[in-house]
């Protein structure tokens, strides 16, 4: 199996408008597919600088005197953009969510599938993995973790679960959570209610929301006039806050307007929604529940 199989690549390439000269961030680099396409469309003279703070990530880093990896998180764009001496760029392209190679290494603690010990961190040097999340997090805590990140309804019933069980001794694999809320997983919907617990769990290790709007609030000032933002998100809560700040340059409340009612927002929508073909979602079944959004700066 490859390290990641893009999704919507060329849809998400093809968005960011490319000249042949300009300068284009890659912030979630991972196998290297949007940045080796992103390459093939720049010309001697085109800049691609990428993101990935997986260690992992930093083998598959690609042999081109016009491309730059840098071994960071992609919140901190604007810092490392201008160590390099850049300050505006023409594109900048997110795939968010986690990758292939991370779901698959078992020993990660991505997925469901594997009995592996709770982690779930992309930098593994972070201080809290998911191990600090289920033994450590208050039951009120740990029922807002699960309920606004997993979108989870039963989430104080979830929470009070773990803490009850954890008093014995330490939920030390995935494996072992799922032992513990095995009687709130039905059988048709095992699956499903695992990922979401999972999903809220990882989100929260990595602060993806947090690390998300952190992203997006730097854009307006990092792109050119009409340089293009081409983001993917895989699940509604990403999806949201992308739709929202292009729509108004805000996560919450309404853009202000001027006297004569006009509204200053950063970025116009281009084009609609994009989701992968059918075909696509056949070749890579984790492309299911892709959305692409792009903007373009005003």
């Amino acid at each position: 199996m490859s390290y990641h199989d893009p999704v919507l690549l060329f849809e998400s390439v093809d968005g960011l408008k490319i000249k042949p000269d300009g300068i284009y961030v890659d912030v979630t680099f991972g196998g290297g597919g949007h940045s080796k396409e992103i390459l093939k469309r720049l010309g001697d003279q085109g800049r691609l600088f990428a993101f990935d703070q997986d260690a992992d990530a930093l083998r598959n880093e690609i042999q081109d005197e016009r491309f730059v990896l840098i071994n960071e998180n992609f919140r901190f764009i604007g810092r490392f953009l201008r160590f390099y001496g850049v300050k505006k760029v023409d594109g900048i392209l997110a795939d968010l969510g986690v990758s292939s190679h991370q779901f698959d290494s078992a020993a990660r603690g991505f997925s469901t599938r594997f009995d592996a010990e709770l982690d779930m961190r992309m930098d593994i040097s972070d201080a809290v993995s998911a191990y600090e999340v289920v033994n450590k997090y208050k039951e009120e805590e740990l029922a807002q973790v699960l309920f606004q990140y997993g979108e989870l309804r039963n989430s104080r019933a979830l929470s009070r679960e773990i803490v009850k069980a954890r008093e014995g001794s330490p939920i030390k694999t995935s494996f072992q959570l799922k032992e513990v809320l095995q009687k709130f997983l039905p059988k048709p919907k095992e699956h499903k209610i695992l990922a979401q617990i999972f999903q809220a769990i990882r989100i929260e290790v990595n602060q993806e929301m947090q690390v998300l709007k952190e992203f997006l609030l730097q854009t307006p000032d990092l792109l050119d006039k009409k340089g293009r933002l081409s983001v993917i998100s895989y699940h509604s809560l990403e999806d949201r806050l992308v739709k929202r700040f292009i729509q108004s340059g805000l996560f919450k409340g309404e853009a202000e307007k001027d006297f004569y009612g006009n509204v200053s927002v950063p970025f116009k929508k281009v084009g609609k929604l994009i989701i992968p073909s059918a075909e696509e979602i056949k070749k890579n079944n984790r492309a299911r529940s892709a959305k692409l959004r792009i903007a373009e700066k005003n």
